[in-house]
């Protein structure tokens, strides 16, 4: 149960916790799969290594810059998107990954 003080901060940040997505981005192939998305600010991505190699996931787009560094084989890294707009996501490993995320 949520706490009314937890909540209505929540609320005033513009993040609700409780209805915030979660969407699993694979890469594997040397792709990311999917290659879209559109997001509400607050929702997550899990980044799978889903690959038999090391990728680094990362972007440099404001207000929602993040480098995810070496993620092996395996590996699930959750990044939250705390505003709105365009964010172009790409492995610095292999360039030609590319994912596009809409925050609105």
């Amino acid at each position: 149960m949520i706490r009314t003080g937890a909540f209505v901060a929540a609320l005033l940040a513009g993040l609700s916790p409780a209805w915030a997505k979660e969407v699993t981005v694979t890469q594997k192939g040397q792709q990311f799969n999917p290659r879209t998305l559109t997001l509400k600010v607050g929702d997550e991505i899990v980044f799978l290594n889903d690959d038999t190699g090391t990728h680094n996931v990362f972007s440099e787009s404001p207000g929602n810059a993040f480098d995810l560094k070496a993620q092996r084989p395996g590996t699930r890294t959750n990044v939250t998107f705390s505003s709105a707009g365009q964010v172009d996501v790409r492995c610095a490993i292999h360039p030609t990954m590319r994912l596009s995320v809409t925050v609105e």
